[in-house]
């Protein structure tokens, strides 16, 4: 996958959306293509990756077919793609992927396992009190694990800054910034269905 792999798929999704085919919310990414390439390099096929609601590219990175991918979001499932096959995990609930993640690499740690769990979150999840306790629980009994965070400046609409404070940063935490160039839930366009 690279950078137009990304954004075709995103032009794609945008598309259907558009023209009426996906009948629940869509959140597209752009911008942070460059970012997620260069993390997915350390990302292997038997780590587990942990997701959020925008998780279109994480998925394509992590392997699953964009045709399969493709058919869970005209399903209505944009928001919770999950795959076993590919250890891939995601939720729409801010931060609620960060105790499952930690679960995972609990279990992994327990039977010496080799893979690493990358859990993803956005920067208003990563000021929620479930994300500290997980990158302190994990930091704490040194678990596989990696947290991402995803900083577009937004919570939803609202400058995260301005509602948070800035962000702290440790060891656990891969941390990137972008622009976001889409809203934050489908094309900013009104669709009739």
């Amino acid at each position: 996958m690279n950078v137009t792999d990304l954004t075709s798929f995103t032009e794609e999704i945008k598309e259907l959306f558009n023209s009426g085919q996906i009948h629940s919310p869509v959140h597209l990414s752009a911008g942070n293509e460059k970012q997620l390439i260069e993390i997915f390099k350390e990302v292997k096929p038997e780590d587990w990756v942990f997701s959020t609601h925008r998780s279109h590219y994480h998925a394509l990175l992590k392997g699953i077919p964009k045709e399969w991918l493709r058919e869970q979001i005209l399903q209505d499932r944009s928001m919770h793609i999950n795959s076993r096959e590919h250890k891939f995990f995601t939720s729409a609930i801010v931060g609620g992927v960060c105790p499952i993640a930690l679960g995972v690499a609990l279990g992994i740690k327990r039977r010496n396992g080799p893979e690493h769990v990358w859990c993803f979150v956005g920067d208003m999840a990563a000021r929620t009190g479930i994300f500290y306790e997980s990158v302190q629980y994990a930091e704490g009994f040194d678990l596989p694990m990696t947290f991402v965070v995803e900083d577009n400046g937004l919570s939803v609409n609202t400058p995260t800054a301005e509602s948070w404070g800035e962000p702290t940063h440790n060891g656990k935490i891969r941390y990137y910034e972008y622009t976001k160039l889409l809203p934050h839930s489908g094309t900013g366009e009104v669709i009739k269905f």
